[in-house]
């Protein structure tokens, strides 16, 4: 898996993602075979578990070079460590609510002295113990590249935000705006053109660029105008589409086309 997709944001990005729900590691390497930085797996709302399938899905990120991003399907500490011992580059935490369960989240992912993470040498973020295993070296290059995103997503994220970016190890936060305007009463739009929506991306924004957090966001609709609107506004991780959208795209096409046959031969 390519490291430069980390090299990119560090140098000030931007990276572009995938969402990826229907479980077919197919997708995952048709993201990376056209140069897609990071797909965003999915375990929480998806058929997916921290399990055989979501083995084979990194392993379909890691042989096309694209970064597996997880997101499990909870904050509890088992499932966040079970997706990085798997081979996810990072984990993305929804529901994330207050800086205690910050705390936690760093605590399960990151080894001492950052956290509490348990630790086992027979999996294959440590490469199965295999020749030149070194524990030392283990914790520290986990420690060093394992990449957290808590998700923003409800009113009490941004009721605790400061708090919460201050926790150290944060990478990015993802705003979901669907969950933030469910929560809030409000119409869901994933254009975030709602005016408060887009207040609370805004302030997230820049929240996160006073801590250098990276800030990701999903751009829908998947356009050149709306992926330049969000840059400008700071994002710097854009989700530039999932593959269920892009099924129905397909399926609209066809379907169209079946129907317009239809009407001629009618």
């Amino acid at each position: 898996m390519s490291p430069e997709w980390r090299d990119r944001l560090a140098a000030g990005g931007p990276v572009f993602g995938m969402n990826v729900y229907s479980g077919s590691p197919s997708a995952v390497e048709i993201a990376g075979a056209w140069g897609l930085d990071f797909v965003f797996i999915d375990a929480e709302h998806s058929v997916l578990g921290l399990d055989l399938p979501m083995e084979r899905m990194i392993l379909a990120a890691r042989l096309a070079g694209v970064a597996p991003l997880v997101r499990v399907p909870d904050s509890a500490p088992t499932g966040l460590r079970k997706a990085l011992e798997l081979g996810a580059a990072g984990v993305i935490v929804p529901q994330v609510h207050d800086a205690d369960q910050m705390r936690a989240i760093i605590a399960a992912t990151k080894f001492p002295p950052l956290g509490r993470r348990g630790g086992d040498s027979s999996v294959r973020s440590a490469g199965w113990a295999g020749p030149g295993f070194d524990w030392a070296d283990y914790a520290r290059r986990s420690n060093r590249d394992t990449f957290i995103v808590p998700m923003a997503e409800s009113p009490e994220f941004f009721e605790n935000i400061d708090e919460i970016l201050d926790v150290p190890g944060i990478d990015a936060v993802h705003f979901g705006p669907a969950d933030f305007a469910l929560s809030s009463g409000l119409e869901v739009d994933y254009s975030m053109r709602e005016p408060t929506v887009r207040e609370a991306m805004r302030l997230l924004i820049a929240k996160c660029r006073e801590k250098g957090i990276h800030v990701m966001l999903p751009c829908a609709p998947a356009t050149d105008e709306q992926a330049a609107d969000l840059l400008a506004e700071g994002g710097d991780m854009l989700l530039v589409g999932n593959d269920i959208g892009f099924l129905n795209q397909g399926c609209r096409t066809a379907a169209g086309i079946a129907t317009a046959l239809r009407e001629t031969r009618a």
